[in-house]
């Protein structure tokens, strides 16, 4: 499923139209019948992915319970217990990334990770990089040598390394008003 074309296509809808399809979705998303199907194919310590919405990535986990409604799962990378709906795993190692529209301002929020390196343009007109450590409602916490800042999504910019396409930090120099440009 291309979830940013999805998107694309809710972008024109209406307020209510979300909310309406929001109702469906968590018809769906409840339904006992899609619940038993997925518990059919889990067992107690399987690895599984599920995504976080407040990071908007996914995480490994192991299986620890299976309940009615909800599993419990012990996070791999900080070994964390989650009670989780089955809803959040990903059984199927769906590709979950949305991509920003070419073309568009800055970066959008469904686009962006904790964890993704990011860059802006400061109010002295220097380039900083950072690292999202949070996504809040309008903006990014970016943590940039030890200080977080919040920027606006409109400002942020991707940091891609040329060579091997991997995101990376660069070298960031702070602003100094007695240093010529």
């Amino acid at each position: 499923m291309d979830y940013t074309a999805i998107l694309q296509e809710l972008n024109k809808a209406s307020l209510f139209d979300l909310h309406r399809l929001q109702s469906a979705i968590y018809q769906e998303l409840t339904n006992p019948v899609r619940i038993d199907q997925v518990k059919a194919r889990l067992k107690i310590g399987d690895a599984v992915s599920y995504f976080v919405p407040e990071s908007n990535c996914l995480t490994d986990a192991v299986i620890l319970e299976i309940n009615r409604t909800r599993c419990l799962v012990r996070n791999i990378k900080d070994q964390k217990k989650w009670n989780i709906p089955f809803y959040f795993l990903n059984l199927d190692n769906v590709d979950s990334d949305i991509k920003s529209a070419k073309n568009a301002v800055g970066i959008a929020k469904s686009a962006l990770k904790v964890g993704t390196k990011v860059g802006y343009r400061s109010k002295y007109h220097q380039d900083v990089f950072g690292e999202v450590i949070r996504l809040n409602q309008k903006t990014a916490t970016v943590r940039v040598n030890g200080r977080e800042w919040r920027v606006p999504y409109r400002m942020l910019f991707w940091v891609i390394d040329g060579e091997t396409g991997d995101l990376q930090e660069p070298t960031y120099i702070p602003y100094h008003a007695d240093i010529e440009p």
